[in-house]
């Protein structure tokens, strides 16, 4: 008849291992993950180093990075959808410059199958706001 107390080695003498730090499986609210990556996109600061003070495995807080990265960058798309895209000017109308604009060069910017004419004096930040869109919408 076996007795419960044998193992292999027939001493009867057991390990027992105490764990000591963090329980696995713990979760992390919103604000923590955003503090946490916030903290890693510092220049000059290593991932790891952060992880370490967190008592996180590296790769988590990759894996939180690259999640709010495309969280994002879906949010930014959202909000530029409302910019329609139009291929080609009917060839009927003959182009004319807006009376407001002044006398001087056009800049015409093809990008993604769209143009763009940009007169003088346009506002750097809707330029911006605008080629940025066309860009979104292509893809």
């Amino acid at each position: 008849m076996d007795d419960v107390r044998d193992d292999a080695k027939g001493s009867g003498y057991r390990r027992i291992e105490v764990l000591t730090g963090p329980g696995r499986r713990r979760t992390w609210s919103d604000d923590d993950k955003a503090r946490i990556v916030s903290e890693t996109l510092q220049p000059g600061v290593v991932v790891t180093e952060v992880a370490r003070r967190w008592q996180v495995c590296p790769q988590q807080v990759f894996g939180w990075r690259r999640k709010m990265r495309l969280e994002m960058a879906g949010e930014a798309r959202a909000a530029m959808d409302f910019v329609p895209i139009v291929s080609a000017a009917p060839a009927a109308t003959p182009e004319r410059v807006p009376s407001w604009v002044a006398p001087g060069p056009i800049i015409e910017v093809k990008v993604a199958g769209a143009v763009l004419r940009v007169p003088p004096g346009t506002d750097a930040d809707l330029l911006t706001t605008l080629l940025r869109a066309i860009r979104a919408s292509a893809t």
